[in-house]
C-alpha cells in the first residue's frame, strides 16, 4: 500500500544520571569522591534511503524512542551512551513540526528537515546530556560532595512525515485521458491500465531513456478531477507529489470520449485545482499532450486548444498513446524544455525553531505570584535542583550561597518578600527567613 503522509511522535533518549561514591581503600591516602558521569541519551536520526519507497513502516508504529543513557558508576566509571535510533524514509520526505493541517489536508507545520538526496541524514531530536558525578563538584572547601547531576531529558516532538516524490516531469490530467498508457509507452513502468476512472490509485514513476538529452523521471499523478483540492474523488492526497516536479505534462482527451468538456475546458479545470492547492504550480512550464489523435477529432476545438496554449506560452503535441504516434516529438520537446526548467523546489528547514543550544541561557526569572507567594525559575535553577542534595547540610548551604551570589535574594526583597512567605522553585517550596 502506498502511504505518503503519517503522523508520529519521536523522543530522544534521556541522559544517564551521575553517580555519588567515594574511594575508601586501606593504605590509599588520597581517596575522595569518584562518582562517574552518566552516558548521553541516543539521538533520533532520519536518513533518506532509495531502498524505501513509501512511509508504510510508520503506519502502525507511531512512537519512536531512542535508547536512554546508562547511569554512571563508582571508580569514575562513565555510563554507556544510548544508541541512536535511525529512521529510514524515502528520498523526498519532508519532516514537519506538529500534526496540524489546513482545510486541504496539507500539513502546516514548519519544516524540520527536507531529505531529498540519497544518504542525507538529519538529527531531529538530540539525546539528553548525561549528568556529572560527584567527582566534578569537589573543591578545596568542599572535599566530600554528596550530590551529583541528574541526566537531562530527551527531546520529544510530534511530527508529520510527508512524502513528495522527486520527479522531473509530472503527468497530470483527467482520469482516462491516457496518462498511465503514456507512461507505459515511454518508460519501462507497468502501471495498471483499464477503462474506468481511478484505475491508478497511487503515483507511478518511470525513467525515460532517450537520445535527445539527459534521462529524466516521469511521475503519473492520479486523483485529479474537478474538486480534487476540496477532497472530491481521490482528493488532494496526491497533489503534493506535483510540488517536486520541474515541469508538467498535461494529457488531455482530444477526442472527447469520456466527458463533454472541450480540451480547453478540461485544461482550465485541472489548472484551477492546481491553483487551489498551490498557486505556484501554475508557474511550472507545461506541455499539452493532446491524446487519442488516432481517432476523429474536431479540428475547430484543436485550433482553439493551440490558440489557448499559445497565449500561455505552452506547446501542444498531438499524440496517440495507443498507437505510439507522436511520442518521439513529445519526448524531444519535453527534454528540450527540461534544459531551461527551474530546479526542483526546496523546502528550507528552520532548525532554530526546534534545536535549543546545549547550554540554555542563564536568565533567571523572579516574580511575585500573589501576596505571600514568589516564584524563581530559569535553566540555571533547574540544573541547581538537579544536583544539589537539600538533605545534606553542606548541599543546602551551597544552595543558599547560590541564591545570594546570583542576586536572587536581593530581587525577592525588592519585590517585598517578608519572613514566612513562600518561595517556589519548580517543585520545591521553602519559607523565607532572614
Amino acid at each position: 500500500m502506498f502511504i505518503d503522509n503519517v503522523k508520529i511522535t519521536i523522543e530522544s533518549g534521556r541522559g544517564g544520571h551521575g553517580h555519588i561514591s567515594f574511594r575508601r581503600e586501606k593504605y590509599v591516602p588520597n581517596g575522595g569522591p569518584d562518582g562517574g558521569d552518566g552516558g548521553r541519551g541516543g539521538d533520533i536520526v532520519f536518513v533518506a534511503d532509495t531502498g524505501v519507497n513509501t512511509l508504510t513502516d510508520f503506519r502502525y508504529k507511531k512512537k519512536f524512542h531512542a535508547e536512554d543513557g546508562v547511569n554512571g558508576g563508582g571508580s569514575k566509571c562513565k555510563g554507556r551512551n544510548g544508541n541512536d535510533l535511525i529512521l529510514k524514509v524515502p528520498v523526498g520526505t519532508l519532516v514537519r513540526y506538529g500534526w496540524e493541517a489546513n482545510e486541504t489536508g496539507n500539513p502546516t507545520g514548519l519544516v524540520m528537515a527536507d531529505l531529498k538526496t540519497e544518504g542525507e541524514h538529519r538529527i531531529l531530536a538530540k539525546g539528553g546530556r548525561g549528568g556529572r558525578g560527584n567527582q566534578h563538584f569537589a573543591t578545596p572547601s568542599r572535599q566530600a560532595p554528596k550530590f551529583c547531576e541528574d541526566g537531562k531529558p530527551g527531546k520529544s516532538y510530534q511530527v508529520t512525515l510527508e512524502l513528495k516524490l522527486i520527479a522531473d516531469v509530472g503527468i497530470i490530467g483527467f482520469p482516462n485521458a491516457g496518462k498511465s498508457t503514456l507512461l507505459s509507452r515511454v518508460t519501462k513502468a507497468n502501471p495498471k491500465i483499464a477503462n474506468y476512472q481511478f484505475t491508478t490509485l497511487s503515483p507511478n514513476l518511470g525513467v525515460v531513456r532517450h537520445e535527445f538529452g539527459r534521462d529524466f523521471v516521469l511521475a503519473d499523478i492520479p486523483g485529479l478531477i474537478e474538486g480534487a483540492s476540496q477532497g472530491v474523488g481521490l482528493g488532494f492526497d496526491f497533489l503534493r507529489h506535483i510540488e517536486r516536479t520541474r515541469m508538467l505534462l498535461h494529457v488531455v482527451d482530444a477526442a472527447r470520449l469520456e466527458d463533454d468538456l472541450t480540451p480547453v475546458e478540461a485544461i482550465e479545470k485541472i489548472n484551477a485545482e492546481l491553483a487551489a492547492f498551490n498557486p505556484t504550480l501554475l508557474e511550472r512550464p507545461q506541455i499539452i499532450a493532446a491524446n487519442k489523435a488516432d481517432l476523429p477529432l474536431d479540428e475547430t476545438q484543436i485550433a482553439d486548444l493551440k490558440a489557448f496554449a499559445a497565449e500561455k506560452g505552452w506547446q501542444v503535441v498531438l499524440i496517440s498513446a495507443a498507437t505510439n504516434s507522436g511520442m518521439e516529438e513529445l519526448i524531444r520537446s519535453t527534454a528540450k524544455m527540461l534544459e531551461t526548467a527551474p530546479e526542483t523546489a526546496d523546502f528550507e528547514p528552520d532548525y532554530e525553531t526546534y534545536f535549543e543550544p546545549e547550554r540554555a541561557q542563564e536568565s533567571i526569572t523572579v516574580e511575585k505570584i500573589k501576596d505571600g507567594l514568589y516564584s524563581v525559575e530559569g535553566p540555571a535553577i533547574e540544573r541547581l535542583l538537579g544536583y544539589t542534595n537539600m538533605a545534606d547540610e553542606r548541599g543546602f548551604a551551597f544552595f543558599q550561597r547560590f541564591l545570594r551570589e546570583r542576586g536572587i535574594i536581593d530581587r525577592l526583597e525588592e519585590l517585598g518578600i517578608q519572613e514566612n512567605d513562600t518561595v517556589q522553585l519548580y517543585e520545591l517550596q521553602f519559607d523565607y527567613w532572614k
